[in-house]
């Protein structure tokens, strides 16, 4: 397990912990009210959640999960750190907590995880928010260029030895900068090469998930398409661009709001929080 203790004043939360089939899961499950399940992506972990959390958890009751290999969740040896594998083990998270009438939100891979979940759990769904994710095969030439490049052994080396995903394209991107102690929370859930192992298997995943991806383009409309659904999203990413990604959202939801977060890119739960928020009580109070 991760030896790390989080600054309750930056994660006032207590943890909490599932046994799954594949490892020892961490979660927080604060307030009360309709549930509402937050999948993070890479290279985060519950903590992307904590500005939501604290904001919405008078009215929801919040659910914020750590995948495994990801925050203070288990690294298991025997583990593959797959999509797929995070949507299993998310959904028997779900399952063990009794969900019903829950809402999922889902950014950058959390998106298609909690998907993955949800359209096999569908007639227990209440509603869907998405921010600045796909739950289709990745097509741009850049975005597989990128999952090919960060494939390459001395990009997985980088990631593995370096932290890259964390310190370049976490806390070094643009946008509002996170305080010291903010970015220790990331750096210090990745302390070392072998805690970095399912970091290392993601950017893979752009093109190794297409089976999953080409069954969730079809199930999510299928299954969830009639679902409230809320897009807020980051009109500044360069990887889940807008102009590409927001008509596949209006032609995959029937009853689709779009909130569109003008100044925010990728990280939009550090970007914009509190239009988040505001967004999410207006769409489902």
């Amino acid at each position: 397990m991760i030896d790390f203790v989080p600054d309750p004043a930056l994660y006032p939360f207590d943890s909490r912990w599932f046994d799954s089939s594949a490892g020892r899961v961490h979660y927080i499950d604060e307030g009360t009210g309709p549930p509402l399940v937050f999948c993070h992506g890479s290279p985060t972990w519950s903590f992307l959640y904590r500005h939501l959390v604290r904001a919405l958890r008078d009215r929801f009751r919040c659910i914020a999960v750590d995948h495994l290999g990801f925050g203070l969740s288990e690294r298991p040896a025997d583990f593959g750190y797959t999509v797929s594998e995070h949507t299993t083990v998310t959904g028997e998270l779900i399952d063990h907590l009794r969900l019903d009438g829950f809402l999922l939100m889902g950014q950058d891979w959390g998106g298609p995880i909690g998907l993955g979940a949800a359209t096999a759990r569908a007639d227990r769904v209440k509603g869907i928010v998405l921010g600045n994710t796909a739950f289709w095969p990745v097509t741009q030439p850049a975005n597989l260029a990128f999952g090919v490049i960060m494939s390459s052994p001395p990009l997985q080396r980088r990631i593995l030895e370096r932290n890259l995903l964390v310190e370049r394209f976490l806390l070094g991107r643009p946008g509002p900068t996170l305080t010291p102690a903010e970015a220790d929370h990331y750096r210090a859930v990745q302390p070392t090469k072998e805690a970095r192992r399912g970091l290392a298997v993601m950017p893979r995943e752009i093109r190794a998930a297409r089976p999953l991806l080409e069954k969730l383009a079809a199930d999510v409309p299928a299954h969830l398409g009639t679902k409230p659904t809320l897009a807020v999203w980051g009109m500044r990413d360069m990887v889940f661009r807008p102009r590409g990604c927001l008509p596949r959202m209006r032609s995959a939801f029937t009853e689709l709001e779009v909130v569109e977060l003008r100044r925010s890119g990728h990280f939009i739960q550090e970007d914009a929080p509190d239009q988040i928020a505001a967004a999410i009580i207006e769409r489902f109070r």
